[in-house]
């Protein structure tokens, strides 16, 4: 008896993606589905970065397919696709940029700046297209994290182009200044700095943008909620009590403009010695995921306190470039899987969808 368009939908219910949980039928990234005879074939649909997994997802499915009787050749077309998905209500989605990460903390010192490249970093190494925007207007680090020196173009005299390092875009305060020049601007200053920042550079067809929040719930964090089309954001964090109070602040913050929090990540979690391998939660152990089982959000995973990764970042090298197959980059890739798939479930933007109305007399 030859096999079935029903069948093959039952098998590919089995297969399961390993970064969703859910099955290829469920999550409708099973598309196409063509049987000729003996042979079968289907196009998989993944709605986040995953260059590293496609692979593996093919495998699935060709060996679930070719379990079905009378299946003798089968061909699985398995790629990505990364789509605009809703922002906060009342306001527009920002042109070439599809989807916009802010990534907080609500308090200095915890690693915000080394999570927030790493993270843009490992986007971009599983295939995404990726900018990022360094918003912290005092105390900008992103130029010297990703290695980048000199000064933006411009080539109309009004917008600047992105300058980039490491394969990704990147626009910061710290390409128009000297590095020993401080900020002395009052709060309106900077928020319309962090404005034109993100509004005049011209992007290039970004799938996401990852936007480095300065620590507090001030004017910026303001000015990015309501202005912004912000898609999520990320918590950045360690276990000690004093910076879990103010992540928590972050947290909140983001809550009440209506910005869905992502996850949180918790960094310095253990340090392990590098010389005698002992292992010790200096600030204190599972806070993380506390604070992400009582506000209900996920845990998007926990980073040591490792020497490497503050030699690696100080050097324009961060951990995903300078040892991507490391086990510290492996986390990193974890947590940038963890918050693509996030984003992927959220509803799509419909905006662009929708015509434009204009009153004309007649």
């Amino acid at each position: 008896m030859p096999v079935s368009e029903a069948d093959v939908r039952s098998a590919l219910s089995g297969v399961v993606d390993p970064n969703t949980g859910k099955d290829l039928v469920t999550s409708k990234s099973a598309r196409n589905i063509r049987v000729d005879d003996d042979s079968v074939s289907v196009d998989v649909e993944l709605g986040y970065p995953a260059r590293s997994q496609i692979d593996p997802i093919r495998r699935q499915v060709i060996a679930a397919l070719r379990a079905l009787p009378g299946v003798a050749n089968v061909s699985a077309n398995v790629y990505q696709r990364i789509i605009a998905h809703a922002v906060q209500r009342g306001v527009k989605l920002m042109p070439n940029v599809k989807n916009i990460i802010a990534v907080a903390s609500g308090k200095g010192g915890v690693g915000k700046s080394t999570t927030a490249v790493n993270l843009a970093l490992a986007l971009a190494a599983e295939g995404a297209s990726v900018g990022m925007l360094d918003a912290d207007i005092y105390g900008p680090s992103q130029p010297t994290m990703l290695g980048i020196s000199g000064r933006p173009e411009t080539r109309d005299n009004k917008t600047l182009e992105p300058m980039e390092g490491h394969g990704i875009q990147a626009s910061s305060i710290g390409f128009l200044i000297d590095t020993d020049t401080p900020m002395v601007w009052r709060g309106p200053m900077v928020t319309q700095a962090l404005e034109q920042l993100l509004r005049d550079t011209n992007w290039r067809d970004l799938d996401y943008l990852v936007v480095d929040m300065p620590p507090g719930t001030g004017d910026i964090h303001l000015t990015l909620s309501q202005k912004i089309p912000v898609t999520g954001a990320v918590i950045v964090t360690t276990p000690q009590d004093i910076a879990l109070l103010d992540a928590r602040k972050g947290l909140k913050m983001f809550e009440k403009v209506g910005v869905p929090i992502l996850g949180i990540v918790e960094n310095m979690a253990i340090h392990v010695c590098s010389q005698c391998g002992h292992s010790e939660h200096i600030f204190g152990q599972g806070g993380g995921e506390r604070m992400a089982a009582d506000y209900g959000v996920d845990y998007l995973g926990g980073l040591p306190l490792d020497i490497r990764i503050r030699e690696q970042t100080d050097a324009g090298q961060p951990t995903v470039v300078a040892d991507p197959d490391g086990p510290l980059a492996a986390q990193y890739r974890a947590i940038a899987r963890a918050v693509a798939v996030k984003i992927a479930e959220k509803s799509r933007d419909m905006s662009s969808k929708f015509p434009s109305i204009v009153v004309q007399n007649t």
